[in-house]
């Protein structure tokens, strides 16, 4: 079985470098089902290519084992040539500081988003190309499948379980290493070896940074543990908690240092009236609120008869407990409960849940996010949900000079994954309008000063 890691990063050598694996040098790995090595096709200034080939011997896996399922199966079957588990280990193996996220002696490396293509000529999906789409697309990853005929000599025959893929996106590479190390075991749908507590261990470390809010995390977590319900359970258990831990913590980040920050200059309410008052003027009746939090911008829609429908979608279920309590969803009159409701869901994964609305806002939260998940909000934004009116917010970096007690090259909370000015707002908002059939507005949000602009700004795309 093959795997092909490529890039086109500046200079693309230092793929090499990520992977601990010079470009000059073909190295071999023993493995307890057989060996693999490494080398590199392509590795220039414009380009590196990397492949990982492993060689599964099948006498090696039955050796000295029981005939469990017939002589002929354990010596003639897929898994020497179809991407499974046995890849998963050797990238483990082979990849381990890659996979980890470290990078000796260029640790900055590591951390860096780089235009990246996997690419594995045989993968079987017994749910068709429809759950690899599903599996890899959330997460960043432009998705390419091309089914494999059965035979192709007598192509009449159509299709096999088998497919070719190839996957490419901006990200690190650790995040592309984690994404194959649990969802090709998942989408094969068996394992080789025995599945115990430690393959729950394994998956969190792996995942727990993305898996929590995947739209088919019940169906990758019971995949990757051979619906083992059990271990299952506590794989559930512990993601969910990790996570919630996480971005309560992160929910608190956001809300209390900018409110204390901003609050003498009443940024939050001009902020949510411009909100407010550009969603009455495009005469929206159906509105989702992006990152609601703890449901303020909700409380004020609701109130307004226009609005049929209003839905707030946040990751942390802290902040929709607490939104629920703002809104008083318990004590509505049904008619006017009828008309909102509330869901846990991440803003960078493609959600049905989204399609259908008018309008959708990102107050003030697209600064919390990774700057290599700035493309997944956008796909699931913009490509997926496409409504008609996207509001977007977010801090001015420019004005922060003009905070007293925020300290130069500061952010204005610890939450901040970046904070743009407004020429660096104005660029990714010409991209996003540009790639997906928007125009776009600029707005002030608070009194602007004279050389820096205003606190806050505001993009309104329209279709």
């Amino acid at each position: 079985m093959l795997l092909s890691i490529s890039t086109t990063h500046q200079p693309a050598t230092d793929l090499g470098y990520l992977l601990a694996k010079h470009p000059q040098r073909c190295q071999q790995f023993p493995l307890g089902f057989g060996q693999a090595q490494v080398w590199y096709p392509q590795a220039d200034v414009d380009r590196c290519e990397a492949m990982l080939y492993v060689d599964v011997d099948p006498v090696d896996l039955v050796r000295g084992k029981g005939d469990a399922e017939g002589a002929l199966s354990q010596y003639v079957n897929d898994r020497p040539y179809a991407a499974s588990s046995f890849l998963s280990v050797a990238i483990a193996r082979v990849y381990a500081s890659a996979l980890g996220g470290d990078c000796k002696g260029r640790p900055e490396l590591a951390q860096q988003a780089l235009p990246l293509v996997a690419e594995i000529p045989v993968l079987r999906s017994r749910g068709g190309a429809d759950w690899v789409h599903r599996c890899f697309g959330p997460l960043g990853h432009e998705v390419e499948t091309s089914a494999l005929p059965l035979d192709a000599t007598f192509p009449e025959w159509g299709d096999s379980a088998y497919l070719r893929l190839r996957l490419s996106g901006t990200m690190r590479l650790a995040s592309l290493l984690q994404h194959l190390y649990v969802l090709l075991p998942a989408i094969d749908g068996d394992r080789h070896h025995y599945i115990g507590d430690d393959e729950v261990d394994k998956l969190v470390a792996k995942a727990s940074e993305w898996l929590p809010g995947h739209p088919e995390r019940d169906w990758i977590v019971s995949r990757y543990l051979k619906r083992r319900r059990s271990l299952v359970r506590a794989a559930l258990a512990r993601l969910t908690e990790s996570d919630e831990t996480e971005l309560e913590e992160s929910e608190a980040a956001r809300e209390a240092p900018e409110q204390t920050l901003e609050r003498p200059l009443s940024l939050n309410e001009q902020r949510l009236q411009l909100v407010a008052e550009t969603l009455r003027a495009s005469c929206a009746q159906s509105v989702v609120d992006l990152g609601c939090g703890e449901g303020r911008l909700l409380a004020r829609l609701l109130d307004e008869r226009r609005y049929q429908r209003l839905l707030g979608v946040d990751v942390s279920l802290l902040a929709l407990e607490r939104a629920a309590e703002r809104l008083k969803l318990d004590r509505l009159p049904p008619l006017l409960r009828a008309r909102i409701d509330l869901k846990q869901g991440s803003l960078t994964y493609r959600d049905a849940r989204l399609a259908g609305f008018d309008a959708a806002c990102a107050v003030e939260v697209i600064e919390h996010l990774e700057a290599e998940r700035l493309l997944a909000f956008e796909t699931a934004v913009f490509a997926h949900a496409r409504p008609a009116l996207v509001l977007v917010t977010t801090p001015n970096a420019e004005y922060n000079a003009r905070f007293e007690t925020l300290p130069a090259g500061r952010f204005r909370h610890p939450d901040h994954r970046f904070e743009w000015t407004r020429a660096e707002f104005h660029a990714w908002a010409d991209g996003v309008a540009a790639r997906h059939g928007y125009a776009w507005e600029w707005a002030a949000i608070g009194a602007p000063d004279d050389a820096l602009g205003p606190p806050t700004q505001m993009a309104a795309f329209r279709r």
